[in-house]
């Protein structure tokens, strides 16, 4: 393993292209020098950080899915390195980002008419107009079937009626893709967010996404032109395409947090002092990190062969949510490791924004993550790991100095 404070157990580095590696590295260097210093205090007023719009449009990061228009189409695994990064920053920021992208530019490229595509792409190219996606509803989030929200036609337009919850961007989108069921059939709408009708409310007093500018949306005999309607648009079908994408995003950018909270665990235990040692040459506390690293070498090996799947366009719905469930369901626990390695200074957003990751990362529920992907991905209830004492002493201990930079235990006092 290199010396390096990016995790990458298995060398997954050299599996990518050298235009992977520049993308991936323009990122970071973005993230560690522009969005890290900023981004507790904007966790802490729960306000997002609009002046790197501008930036993240200058570098091209807009339209990753969309061939012209300005846009500079990137491949999957680029796409997933970039959540990565942005998700190592925050998960409002890694959000923002994938919705402008797999829920809001795609599908205005891959089901809009000509005259739509030549409006919206270019501006949100730039970042000169943000997006958001209309889909879950209040009583309808897992179950996009059951949605209420309606569309009837009135001579030349479309009359919208219904309400839509959790929407990433819907406090400063100027466009929302609205999914609404126009005659029984689940049709999508571009819906300028200036219109009579239409209100969007910020969510307050959350305590996880603290920086998403997320909306409760409000449609009241919203009226918008007949050109409106996405016209390829037909059914389910064109949601779960949007969503597949979007879902390849949470999974790299759950891969991103969870780098974080083992980055920041890390650095704590191999400093602090306690007793005269540091922490991190307790066997105990080297068990943890241990589990930590494990997993987030496993997120990264399914996150690259599923980024090689989907640019080969041989990935399968299944797939993409199992590395989704598995690498949010992990950085979960992560997390939680990493709040009880740190203690006290685990919940203070100077220790490198670990509060947030600890606390966005615990808004996910394993039950509702299998009932989002029911059907699409099995996973066992329990997930029980029986460990000998011997089998623990072995690989805890021997690791140790390559992991954590110090010198190799007496074994011969067993365990502590």
């Amino acid at each position: 393993m290199s010396d390096t404070k990016y995790m990458d157990f298995y060398g997954i580095d050299s599996l990518l292209t050298e235009d992977e590696r520049k993308v991936r590295d323009a990122v970071r260097t973005f993230v560690d020098h522009d969005c890290m210093p900023i981004i507790a205090e904007h966790f802490d007023k729960g306000t997002f950080f609009m002046e790197m719009i501008p930036r993240m449009a200058s570098m091209e990061l807009f339209g990753g899915h969309v061939d012209g228009y300005g846009c500079r189409k990137r491949s999957h695994m680029e796409y997933g390195l970039i959540c990565q990064e942005l998700g190592r920053c925050d998960s409002g920021l890694r959000a923002m980002f994938s919705v402008q992208n797999s829920l809001v530019m795609f599908p205005i490229f891959k089901f809009g008419s000509a005259e739509q595509r030549e409006k919206w792409l270019p501006k949100m190219a730039r970042g000169e107009a943000i997006g958001c996606f209309g889909l879950s509803e209040p009583d309808f989030g897992s179950n996009p079937a059951g949605m209420m929200t309606s569309a009837r036609r009135k001579g030349g337009h479309y009359v919208l009626n219904g309400q839509k919850m959790w929407i990433t961007n819907g406090t400063i989108a100027d466009a929302t893709v609205i999914w609404a069921k126009l005659e029984g059939e689940v049709r999508g709408f571009i819906v300028e967010t200036g219109r009579p009708g239409f209100r969007a409310t910020p969510v307050q007093r959350k305590f996880s996404y603290r920086t998403s500018p997320t909306a409760f949306i409000d449609l009241k005999n919203c009226e918008i032109p007949q050109a409106n309607i996405l016209p390829t648009a037909h059914g389910l079908k064109s949601v779960f395409q949007c969503l597949n994408h979007a879902r390849y995003g949470v999974a790299c950018g759950a891969l991103g947090s969870s780098i974080a909270c083992y980055q920041t665990a890390r650095d704590f235990a191999v400093k602090r002092q306690v007793f005269d040692r540091p922490v991190a040459s307790y066997q105990l506390v080297q068990d943890q990190l241990t589990r930590m690293l494990i997993e987030i070498t496993k997120a990264q090996l399914v996150s690259f062969h599923l980024g090689r799947l989907l640019d080969g366009n041989q990935a399968n719905p299944p797939q993409i949510s199992l590395a989704k469930l598995n690498n949010v369901r992990e950085a979960m626990k992560i997390a939680r490791l990493a709040r009880d390695i740190t203690g006290a200074r685990g919940i203070l957003a100077e220790a490198e924004q670990k509060a947030g990751h600890i606390v966005k990362l615990k808004r996910y529920s394993e039950k509702t993550l299998r009932l989002l992907d029911a059907g699409c991905c099995c996973a066992p209830r329990t997930h029980q790991i029986h460990r000998r004492r011997k089998v623990i002493f072995c690989w805890i201990v021997w690791p140790g100095p390559r992991l954590y930079g110090l010198p190799r235990m007496n074994t011969s006092s067993g365990m502590n």
